[in-house]
């Protein structure tokens, strides 16, 4: 597919001058969904698949963006004095953000660039397309303008910031974080309060991750995520009366059933539940991956599931079709929705023996209930970003 970048690259903006080459992975959540903005802990891992870029300097202010996955939508021309979010911009929004954002943190991108994207996640499935692609922007600053002193921890921040700020999405770190810092076949355990994080080395002597994707598409800015961090906060102000914690992540399941009659929405006690609760269902899985506990673990996502769909309520029925579909398949050791939520992907933990079992009776019963055709994704853990050549 580089060859293929390439050929279009110099068809549409010619050979000359050097045209560098970068790719920042998407990523899967093992575990602690909707805890990152909430000063918990979240455990995910970057794939091998992701998002290309190929990038190149040019002397003026022209920015030039392409997308082979978008190839309708042609050449996206910009300029850096024109840096608002539109509709019309679509896909370009997210680089745009991200050139934004450095010019907030100090550092103005002095001319413009040629720009051809191509991803391999498949877009609306909650894998991070968009952290992906704000994470490789941000690369590709700091690569072709020779900001050496930001670290790919900074460009997690920075995108995430972007996203916030530019793009209205009111997500927390742990999608840019992962796509930036991911290490081959290991997950990162996060702590998303202090960004102090351990590699935890994913050994499946006998397993293998399995993403399914729904065909369920969402936009998260359009969707209840916002609110969610709302009730969040509404929820932890009032704790805020009664207890000195910083965050929901502070508390103990206990200290949580001690005080929690003092939020006085039920839907917000709910919500804080799941986050006080999720988060400390993702350092028992930390510990249990760590221990080689690969049943325990599973059983922590199932957990983390019923979580997200009862208390959080970011499920639908197609994703809760999923996991009841895959709970029933001996072998299959956890199943749970990955992402923001409200369509999307789950990703389950398989015996070897039975991932062959596991994509077909999950895929037919999943196309006779609901008439979607899933897809299945069998993953490997890569590395964060980077350049290519």
């Amino acid at each position: 597919m580089r060859k293929e970048m390439k050929e279009k690259f110099v068809e549409l903006f010619g050979a000359e001058g050097e045209i560098r080459t970068y790719f920042a992975p998407g990523r899967v959540n093992l575990i602690g969904e909707h805890t990152d903005y909430n000063g918990g802990h979240v455990f995910p891992c970057a794939l091998t698949i992701g998002t290309y870029g190929l990038a190149r300097k040019r002397k003026d202010q022209c920015l030039r963006f392409y997308s082979m996955n978008f190839a309708h939508l042609g050449v996206i021309e910009s300029s850096l004095a024109d840096l608002i979010p539109s509709p019309e911009a679509d896909w370009t929004n997210y680089p745009k953000g991200v050139i934004w954002a450095f010019d907030k943190y100090g550092y103005s991108i002095p001319s413009g660039m040629d720009f051809l994207v191509y991803g391999d996640i498949p877009n609306g499935s909650g894998l991070s397309s968009s952290a992906s692609l704000e994470v490789l922007t941000g690369l590709i600053l700091k690569d072709l303008y020779g900001i050496d002193e930001l670290t790919l921890k900074d460009l997690a921040i920075i995108g995430q910031y972007s996203e916030n700020q530019f793009n209205g999405m009111n997500c927390g770190i742990m999608d840019q974080f992962a796509s930036a810092m991911g290490k081959k076949d290991s997950a990162i355990f996060l702590d998303t309060s202090t960004l102090e994080f351990e590699y935890a080395p994913v050994k499946l002597p006998d397993a293998r991750i399995i993403i399914t994707n729904s065909k369920v598409k969402h936009s998260l800015v359009e969707s209840a995520y916002n609110d969610r961090r709302q009730e969040c906060e509404t929820a932890l102000k009032e704790l805020q009366e009664v207890v000195r914690v910083q965050t929901l992540g502070d508390l103990s399941e206990e200290e949580f059933e001690r005080y929690k009659d003092v939020i006085h929405s039920s839907v917000c006690q709910k919500r804080a539940k799941h986050a006080v609760y999720e988060n400390q269902r993702t350092i028992k899985a930390y510990q249990a991956l760590k221990a080689g506990e690969l049943e325990e673990f599973g059983r922590l996502m199932n957990a983390s599931h019923r979580s997200l769909k009862d208390d959080y309520e970011v499920s639908c029925p197609e994703i809760d079709l999923l996991t009841e579909l895959a709970w029933k398949i001996p072998g299959v050791l956890g199943s749970r929705i990955t992402g923001g939520g409200f369509g999307g992907c789950t990703v389950s933990i398989v015996k070897n023996d039975a991932v062959e079992a596991f994509i077909d009776q999950v895929g037919r019963a999943y196309r006779e209930q609901t008439g979607h055709e899933a897809e299945f994704y069998v993953v490997d853990i890569g590395d964060g970003a980077q350049l290519l050549d």
